[in-house]
């Protein structure tokens, strides 16, 4: 009965994300996380004997979700997470506003362009001044 709820919620989630089994917001796909992680496409840890692995296998559900609003994996959760442990929820949002809205600051062009402007100095604990 647990294979069928999670063949469910995996077609769920590719029907959310018009058929496309990779992650929403890095485009991995499951066997591109796997190998992130140093694991074969099959879930074997790559190196296992040099390492001292015995018995070490991943499963597809361990690194890619597909309960939410689409198909997430383990690196993109992890970064959320390291995100909101130090404080950077708020400089990330920012950067992602600046991504959308200023993309041309953010990437070297021709030396015509106009100097960047100067953004005030961060605070100590990685916040902007002011927030």
């Amino acid at each position: 009965m647990a294979l069928d709820r999670h063949f469910q919620e995996y077609f769920a989630a590719l029907d959310r994300s018009g058929g496309e089994d990779r992650c929403f917001l890095c485009r991995r796909s499951a066997v591109e996380v796997k190998a992130f992680f140093g694991f074969d496409e099959d879930g074997t840890a790559r190196d296992a004997e040099h390492h001292g692995l015995e018995d070490v296998v991943l499963g597809k559900l361990d690194i890619m979700s597909y309960r939410g609003l689409r198909p997430v994996c383990a690196v993109c959760q992890l970064n959320h997470d390291a995100l909101a442990l130090c404080g950077g929820e708020s400089i990330a949002e920012r950067l992602r506003e600046e991504m959308g809205e200023r993309r041309e600051k953010l990437w070297p062009g021709d030396e015509t362009r106009p100097p960047l402007e100067e953004e005030p100095e961060a605070e100590q604990d990685g916040r902007a001044p002011g927030r």
